[in-house]
């Protein structure tokens, strides 16, 4: 989409996407702490929280992995399908940057013509390439190999997060020739379907 190719647009949905993932994050690592529902773990949980928020992640992964911008889109997708096949694996924040690092890893390779080998991701991801290896193999997976991506399934997502965008910019104040001033939304509401999203 040459919408993603607009550096300030990719730039919103780095911090939409960031934010998405740590509000998903927090309220796991919360349902953890009050319940004793048990989370499994995997080769995806650290044995720490990183220190990088998942922002600042997001952002180096966006610059050093050269990948097209649309595979930030379709690891939103990975990921929503990741959390719906596996249950007991809810992201939180032991997991959610091995979780992001394999996803966008694993769309550059499904979409990408040119595409750097997992040592690079590894690098990038403050990982070793060993585990780089066994997180790729695992998020497959867990993915059941499903990972073609419909256009009609791109699109959706990709207006779900664009929508989500506009709606956390700023109210702006449209000034009407009656002198009265009225709040809108920069989004037009009714054009969008209602995706109810994991992630």
């Amino acid at each position: 989409m040459a919408e993603l190719e607009n550096p300030s647009v990719m730039s919103k949905l780095i911090a939409f996407l960031s934010s998405l993932l740590e509000r998903v994050a927090e309220s796991n690592d919360q349902t953890r702490r009050v319940t004793t529902q048990s989370q499994r773990v995997s080769v995806f949980h650290g044995l720490s929280r990183p220190t990088i928020t998942i922002q600042s992640y997001l952002e180096r992964i966006f610059k050093y992995a050269n990948c097209s911008p649309s595979c930030f889109v379709v690891a939103y997708v990975y990921l929503d399908r990741f959390t719906h096949r596996q249950p007991s694996l809810p992201i939180n924040s032991f997991n959610v940057h091995r979780l992001l690092i394999t996803s966008v890893m694993v769309a550059a390779k499904f979409l990408d013509d040119l595409y750097y080998n997992n040592a690079y991701y590894a690098k990038v991801g403050g990982i070793s390439t060993k585990e780089m290896n066994f997180l790729e193999l695992d998020f497959l997976f867990g993915l059941g190999f499903e990972l073609n991506v419909t256009p009609n399934t791109f699109h959706a997502y990709f207006s779900y997060l664009q929508k989500e965008m506009t709606l956390l910019q700023p109210l702006s104040l449209v000034v009407v020739p009656s002198s009265r001033s009225v709040i809108t939304f920069n989004d037009d509401e009714a054009s969008h379907q209602k995706q109810q999203l994991a992630v």
